[in-house]
Order: structure tokens, then sequence, then C-alpha cells
């Protein structure tokens, strides 16, 4: 699941959610579920891939209502991103009755091929209709984000490219791990580098980005990077993480992976966080830090939960 905080963007029909959906995700969703809260605690949104089997649909159904019931969600809306209306469906009913079940309104179910949206039937028809072509280049939301800077990327798959390993850079990396110094305490200048690194916008040379990572690999070097991360700036400090992710050897990649994926979170970037845990899987040894991250993002927890640190 995706979870991220969804900005103030008020949607009055099918084409203002259709419009809304790739810019709080950060991508253009395809076979997902996506569901849009109203009247939380804490407004969040989620994103999971399109069940298929029965089994599914429940477990999926049941993922999605365990943090609206915690973060006291009064009204859902369903997007169906489905080449297969019968998929789609399927997935509205189970969704749609164990909501309802649960004391949480369903405001709509809509289904999106790409090119057309289709009112979800929930009745036992089986006809979707003609559908209505939409194009969400043009829509009031997308220029507003355009001007803000806000990008959305193609897919998921783009934005996992963001975080895939570079294999020239892991390997220049790995040659010059030998050739570091002894180690120093952390505190005394990785927070400093970082900001040095992040002001300037520079990539780090394979000497700096393997001392990172090598403290980064102690519980030392990422304490004193995460107490130097607040919520103002987050963001901007995901493309040096990012980098160092797609940089670091196996042994090294778990912890600025997990860095990676709080950063992500701290920042309210949901899909980069879960992005981020899977390369954190693909290292050994593992790292604690991931197991926490994806509990704030299973529970849906808000960034803010962060602030006083």
């Amino acid at each position: 699941m995706t979870t991220t905080a969804l900005p103030t963007l008020t949607a009055r029909t099918p084409e203002d959610v259709l419009a809304a959906v790739p810019l709080v995700l950060g991508f253009l969703p395809v076979e997902s579920v996506v569901m849009l809260t109203f009247g939380a605690t804490h407004t969040f949104h989620a994103r999971l891939d399109l069940p298929i089997t029965a089994e599914a649909r429940r477990e999926a159904a049941e993922s999605l209502l365990g943090p609206a019931h915690r973060h006291r969600v009064r009204r859902v809306l369903f997007v169906m991103y489905a080449a297969d209306s019968r998929v789609a469906r399927a997935c509205g009913r189970v969704l749609v009755r164990r909501f309802r079940r649960g004391g949480i309104d369903v405001v709509d179910v809509l289904r999106s091929d790409g090119d057309r949206w289709f009112p979800v039937s929930l009745d036992g028809s089986e006809a979707d209709g003609p559908g209505t072509r939409y194009d969400v280049t043009g829509h009031l939301f997308t220029a507003q984000a355009v001007a803000a800077g806000r990008v959305t990327l193609g897919s998921r798959d783009e934005l996992a490219a963001t975080v895939a390993p570079d294999p020239d850079r892991v390997a220049a990396v790995a040659d010059v791990l030998d050739t570091l110094g002894p180690p120093e305490d952390p505190a005394t200048w990785l927070p400093a580098l970082v900001e040095t690194l992040v002001e300037t916008s520079a990539l780090p040379d394979p000497p700096t980005t393997a001392r990172l990572l090598v403290a980064l690999a102690e519980p030392a070097g990422r304490d004193a990077a995460m107490h130097a991360m607040t919520r103002d700036g987050a963001d901007l400090r995901l493309p040096l993480f990012s980098a160092l992710v797609r940089a670091a050897p196996p042994p090294l990649l778990a912890p600025v992976a997990s860095v990676l994926g709080f950063l992500a979170w701290l920042s309210g970037d949901g899909a980069l966080a879960w992005l981020a845990l899977d390369r954190a899987a693909e290292g050994d040894p593992p790292c604690t830090l991931a197991q926490a991250v994806a509990e704030a993002l299973d529970l849906a927890l808000p960034p803010d939960v962060w602030e006083g640190r």
C-alpha cells in the first residue's frame, strides 16, 4: 500500500478526481486501486495493486479499512485503474460492502482505462456504457502542479528507476572502500556534509559516497542523519539519498535505502518510501529501520508525528 498526505485539491467532478490522483501519487497508476479519504483526523490516500482473486480482494479491503478506521475517516472514494471492467466491478463490490459494514460511506467508485472513465456498477449490472473520454494534461490541477514545480512521472516504473542500481557507480564505490581512513564520529561531520551536498545539488564522488554509506551502515551514523531531518526541506534531500542508494554496494544498501524510506515518508512521498524499502530488502545484512518505516506506512502515520525530535 502507498500512503501519503493529500494536498489541498478540491475535486468536484470525476475529471477533477482523475487529475488529482497522479499529482498526489507522484505518478500515473495502472492496474491499481486508489483510495481517497475525506473527513479524517489525518487525510491520506492509498494505492494498491489491483487485486485479481477473491482472496486478494478481501485482503485489500481489510488493509485499506484498517488505516481508515484508525484515522476516523468518514467518507472514501475509490478509483480503479483497470482495463478489465469485470475485475474493477468485483473489486468495487467487495470494497463498498466492507467499508459500508465498517461504517464508512463510499462517495463513488470510478474506473479508468487510461483514456476514458466509467462509473463502476455495483448493482449487478455488467454494462459500463461507452465511458467518458478525458485528458488531464490541460486540467487546472495539472497546470497548478507544473507551475509549482511538482513532477509527475508517467508510471511507477519511472519512479522505481530513480532508486535503481547504477552499476558503474556501485563498482566505483566498491573500488574505494578499502582506501577509507579510520572511522570518525559521524555526528561531527555527517550532518554538515549532507547539508553542503544538498545546498550545492552536488553528486558526491565515489570516495565521499563510500564514506557516507559506511557511516550510515552504523546506528550512530543513521541517528546523526535522521536527527538533522525535519519536514521542512525533507524533499530537498531526496535526490542526494536516492543517488546514494543507486551507488550502494549490496552490503551497504539496506541502511541507506531505509534512511531514504524514512526521508520519503517524512516528505509525504509514500510511493518513493515503499520503493526505497523494496531496495532495502535487496541488501544484506538487513536494517531494522526498514521495518519501522514499513509500519509507519502501513498505519498511515502522518509525518508530523516526527515533529519535536
